[in-house]
């Protein structure tokens, strides 16, 4: 398998995502679905949602369980928050993102069920990944699609490959491209340097990220940010190895400024707002 690792750098962020034209309006940049938050777990998917609305995607709706509506209309008004009439909201989006706070249980299941037959854009976290490696590999095979985002730490990767995560992080590159032909589309094997394999054989590598952002919801925020990546017309590669480095780089920047003890997943977004409008 190939292992020429691109370098990701802002010459990236220059490319894919240029000046917006003149003309432009919300329909122009996508609807992002968020699908999580189970009974207690409502800040992972809140969190997701509100890194989508600050990436730059047109609309953001989350699909999440009713006691968790207030806070996230309470954090982000912007959000379309909802805990009805899923089929609608799936309709209508152009991105699901699926699994922050979703939980193992059967409202987390039978919503995955759903949703993973779409060849709408996807990205996939957390316990959606965890849903994913208890399927048969017919049934993995069988909702491949290249337009797809994996996000799995090495924990869940090994769940996903089967094996002990020793082994994940003993080759970290052959893991990750092990994970992109067994399941297609874009993984991203986050740690240290993350890794992002693309369905095009692309590899590449980050060089960005701190150990600051060693603390909960780092991961959601990062799925949000990529969702909204894809929502804008990236493809599953461009959009999960951008975001992967507005993510590290704007955790950088915060780090630089405050130290990397306390740092918290959502206070990357205001770099991160300034990073995509090209200002540091």
């Amino acid at each position: 398998m190939s292992r020429t690792i691109q370098t990701v750098d802002a010459q990236w962020l220059k490319r894919l995502l240029p000046r917006r034209p003149a003309q432009a309006h919300k329909g122009y940049f996508g609807h992002v679905l968020v699908v999580g938050g189970d009974h207690g777990y409502g800040g992972a998917a809140i969190m997701a949602a509100q890194a989508a609305a600050r990436s730059g995607a047109g609309l953001v709706s989350l699909y999440t369980r009713q006691e968790h509506i207030s806070a996230m209309l309470s954090r982000q008004p912007e959000v379309m928050a909802n805990h009805q009439h899923f089929t609608t909201m799936l309709d209508r989006a152009t991105v699901i993102l699926a699994g922050p706070g979703l939980g193992p249980d059967s409202w987390g299941k039978a919503l995955l069920a759903q949703l993973l037959v779409s060849n709408k854009p996807q990205l996939l976290d957390a316990d959606a990944l965890n849903y994913l490696a208890t399927l048969s590999t017919a049934e993995q095979q069988q909702l491949q699609h290249d337009n797809r985002v994996l996000t799995p730490h090495p924990g869940e990767a090994a769940r996903l490959l089967n094996c002990p995560t020793a082994a994940i992080e003993h080759d970290r590159i052959a893991a990750v491209q092990q994970l992109q032909q067994q399941f297609g589309g874009t993984v991203l094997l986050k740690g240290q340097h993350s890794l992002i394999a693309g369905p095009k054989q692309q590899l590449a590598r980050l060089s960005c990220g701190n150990p600051g952002m060693a603390s909960g919801g780092m991961g959601d925020v990062l799925s949000g940010i990529i969702a909204a990546l894809l929502a804008q017309g990236l493809n599953s590669f461009d959009a999960a190895a951008l975001g992967g480095w507005l993510h590290g780089s704007a955790a950088d920047q915060l780090a630089a400024e405050r130290g990397e003890r306390g740092l918290l997943a959502t206070d990357i977004l205001l770099p991160l707002q300034k990073l995509l409008n090209g200002k540091t």
